[in-house]
């Protein structure tokens, strides 16, 4: 039987009659019947699309579901499309999916490993007889269409842990099996597509006819996996070419064969085995090598004054700049800081954003006038009057502190807008040092599947807020979305004019974290728009063993946000 909408207020589509029907409430509130038991796409596919884009996964009750979920109750339901950040996570996971099997039937005894995140895409190594070639790529981009107009599916299935990791030691994905065994689980998902079978780790297309749109890269030795543009899902972006950015990755990649540690699984032996304490030194050993290095390019050029320090959000900035102050010491300088937030217009001259709210991230609610003022007074040896800014009032307070530095010092500025001329115009460049920060992530799940960095930033901020500003994991992950659209105008534009790039992520802080931030993701309840964050948030955690925060020297970066740091903030 089929109902209409003149059949009944609610829409229905196909059902038996003696079915049990369930309840889907739509955002529009429109209600629709589908029979207990039957997938959620029999809904999605009797949907209107938006601008022709098809629905590639759902929020079902805030959770991002596969479209083969069958729910066995009423819920509410979000189909969504690429242009969702959801959507976007669904349709690169996928595509992922895709190239590793195609390379799987293409070249048997090669190994994949995805690295990093490049733009709007993925850097690989391709580890085979030959080098990686346009030619080769041009290859495997064949086998890609091939898979995608076969519109080959998608099978999952739950079996025990046990059997899992029996089926990935007898497939040859001994990493997989081995990052298994340190899960708290009794059953496992697992996603196959021909031959090529991997855990599942979230919302996936329903078949891979949805990937209409990629494209395959050479970069450096290896290649990049485009995925669509964000605002034209029809066409694959470009390589947004980042050598500094892509270097620092490179680097990380170095220091993880010195430390034999590049997965999450072989983290967990190393804290099973007892040989986690040394990992730890020599990882933050790794970190002051790099900021001496720093510091002693910094000091070889005495025509260096000023030093900028900028990142995103949880990037250790502060830390970073308390460590680089020491090793400056070390070598004979003596560094001041010189703090942006004096520098604030009053609340009636900030400029707005485009819903009117005050837009406190912009470079043009600094007084840039006065500061470049200050900067030039300083440089030629004379006072400057640095003001102090009122922030309960939005106004600067009558009252100045004068400010001299002598030849052997050196100014620290460390905010967002750092790498940005326009904060320094009147400073000659060879007068400058930029420094960008971030949490690169350098660890990797496994060789298919990535942890992001935006994600390593989103729970040390966490973290980090729940212990010292008293805000709950909703309220930060409720705020994560500005702030990102604010480092996106702000920060990333400018990365690329560093004189270096310093990745402040250790590879073993994702286990330190767990035990800390676990009951925070835990405490949202499910009616709450951030609980599908906060899923994938607490799925990645789960792969981690929990590691003792007291293990964490005092001078790490990660102390910023989990505290007992020797640095005074």
């Amino acid at each position: 039987m089929r109902f209409t909408m003149k059949d009944s207020p609610e829409k229905m589509i196909e059902n038996d009659e003696n079915a049990e029907l369930l309840t889907i409430t739509l955002p529009d509130g429109s209600k629709h019947k589908l029979e207990k038991g039957k997938q959620i796409i029999e809904l999605a596919n009797q949907l209107p699309t938006a601008e022709g884009l098809p629905f590639i996964c759902a929020r079902v009750n805030n959770d991002i579901l596969s479209l083969d979920f069958a729910p066995e109750m009423d819920c509410n339901i979000e189909f969504l499309n690429y242009k969702s950040p959801h959507g976007r996570d669904c349709y690169r996971r996928s595509m992922t999916f895709v190239l590793a099997r195609a390379i799987m039937e293409l070249y048997r005894n090669a190994r994949l490993a995805i690295d990093h995140s490049i733009g709007n895409g993925y850097y690989y190594d391709l580890f085979t007889d030959v080098p990686v070639s346009e030619q080769m790529l041009a290859y495997i981009k064949t086998k890609m269409l091939e898979i995608i107009d076969k519109n080959e599916p998608f099978g999952k299935k739950t079996m025990t842990r046990t059997e899992a990791i029996a089926l990935f030691n007898r497939e040859g994905y001994p990493e997989k099996a081995r990052l298994l065994k340190n899960l708290n689980t009794d059953k496992v998902g697992i996603v196959s597509c021909w031959k090529y079978i991997d855990l599942d780790f979230g919302a996936m297309v329903p078949s891979a006819g949805y990937l209409k749109t990629f494209d395959l890269k050479q970069y450096a030795q290896g290649f990049v996996l485009l995925f669509p543009e964000h605002e034209d899902p029809t066409t694959s972006a470009q390589i947004r070419r980042q050598p500094k950015i892509f270097q620092a990755y490179r680097e990380t990649k170095n220091w993880g064969k010195i430390l034999e540690v590049n997965n999450v699984g072989r983290l967990n032996e190393k804290i099973k085995d007892g040989g986690i304490s040394d990992f730890i030194k020599t990882a933050e050993a790794l970190h002051s090598k790099k900021i001496q290095a720093i510091a002693d390019e910094i000091s070889s050029h005495s025509s260096i004054r000023i030093v900028l320090i900028a990142g995103p959000s949880s990037s250790g900035k502060t830390t970073f700049s308390k460590r680089l102050c020491t090793h400056l010491k070390v070598n004979g300088l003596r560094p001041v800081a010189l703090s942006l937030d004096n520098y604030f217009l009053d609340r009636q001259h900030t400029p707005r954003d485009e819903h009117g709210d005050y837009d406190f991230e912009s470079i043009y609610a600094l007084d840039l006038e006065l500061f470049n003022q200050h900067l030039k007074e300083l440089l030629d040896g004379k006072v400057a009057q640095i003001p102090e800014f009122d922030f309960h009032t939005g106004h600067r307070k009558d009252k100045t502190d004068p400010m001299r530095i002598n030849e052997d010092q050196i100014i620290i500025i460390e905010g967002i807008h750092g790498l940005n001329d326009e904060l320094t115009r009147s400073v000659p460049a060879d007068c400058k040092y930029k420094i960008y920060i971030s949490a690169l992530t350098q660890l990797v799940i496994d060789d298919y599947n990535r942890i992001a960095t935006t994600d390593t930033r989103l729970i040390r901020r966490t973290v980090r807020d729940s212990k010292y500003r008293g805000y709950s994991a909703e309220d930060t992950i409720s705020r994560w979305g500005s702030v990102r659209r604010g480092e996106e105008r702000n920060i990333f534009p400018f990365q690329e004019c560093a004189n270096t790039v310093f990745n402040s992520a250790v590879p073993y802080e994702w286990a330190i974290l767990r035990p800390i931030a676990e009951p925070l993701f835990l405490d949202i309840p499910p009616e709450s728009p951030c609980y599908s964050q906060a899923r994938q948030i607490l799925r990645t955690l789960s792969f981690f063993a929990p590691l003792d925060p007291k293990e964490v020297p005092p001078t790490s970066i990660l102390r910023e946000f989990i505290g007992g740091s020797s640095f005074q903030y």
